[in-house]
């Protein structure tokens, strides 16, 4: 399961100029937290906080429209992947089932794969605007997993933030962590993780396998049963 932004696309920081560039714009007050907070919420959640947090005098769906057209028009001009990207998804797609689970729009995440050559290669793709809760919640994951028919302690979560990390672990999933180099996860999260990689380059199969054979599966009956969210996780709602 692979996480967009941070991890296939160095773009936490293009999501970060564009939500500013509307506060300015529309005469808010960006907080020295902001950029920490909204990382992992849903578009919904975002644009609520853009909305009652930062001053921003617009409805949360007329937000998410403003800074989703000005984050697909740099897209365009530039995709921003990381390096070793494609590369990873397919090497790992050729040996598993792979997913991606992000907290990006849906409309976001289906150009990007498509622009990045990449459409073909993932078998499930959730977005968290889909799902009752963003990260850190383990909503996104699950949902990811259960469209599998995967058990998430059979799934490998490639993370990159804070809030990613404690989605991945709250889902129970094994976790490779890629830290962001723009918004560096603390270091006992990243301890947290089963496994640590500098660049995607690292990615290996032998060394995803290490962790896991991936084999076991949720029968039909298990699958339509597999909750939404985790109920043992202590993740109380978005940061604010």
């Amino acid at each position: 399961m692979f996480d967009l932004d941070g991890v296939l696309l160095d773009s936490e920081q293009l999501w970060d100029a564009a939500r500013r560039a509307l506060v300015e714009r529309q005469g808010g007050r960006w907080r020295e937290d902001a950029t920490t907070a909204m990382q992992g919420m849903s578009s919904k959640e975002w644009s609520r906080y853009l909305h009652e947090q930062l001053g921003v005098p617009l409805g949360p769906e007329e937000i998410t429209q403003l800074v989703v057209a000005d984050l697909l028009d740099r897209y365009e001009r530039e995709l921003p992947l990381q390096p070793g990207a494609v590369d990873a998804v397919r090497r790992l797609g050729a040996r598993w089932p792979v997913g991606l689970a992000s907290s990006s729009n849906r409309v976001v995440i289906e150009r990007v794969v498509v622009l990045a050559g990449l459409r073909d290669v993932f078998r499930v793709i959730v977005s968290s605007e889909e799902v009752v809760h963003g990260k850190p919640s383990p909503d996104v994951y699950l949902a990811a997993a259960r469209e599998l028919g995967r058990a998430p302690e059979d799934c490998v979560a490639v993370e990159d933030s804070a809030n990613g990390i404690r989605a991945a672990v709250a889902a129970r999933m094994h976790v490779v962590v890629v830290p962001n180099r723009h918004f560096p996860p603390p270091h006992d999260l990243v301890a947290s993780a089963d496994l640590v990689v500098e660049t995607l380059d690292g990615l290996t199969v032998d060394v995803v396998g290490s962790l896991g054979d991936g084999e076991s599966r949720l029968d039909e009956q298990e699958v339509e049963s597999f909750p939404a969210s985790d109920p043992h996780s202590d993740w109380a709602g978005p940061s604010s």
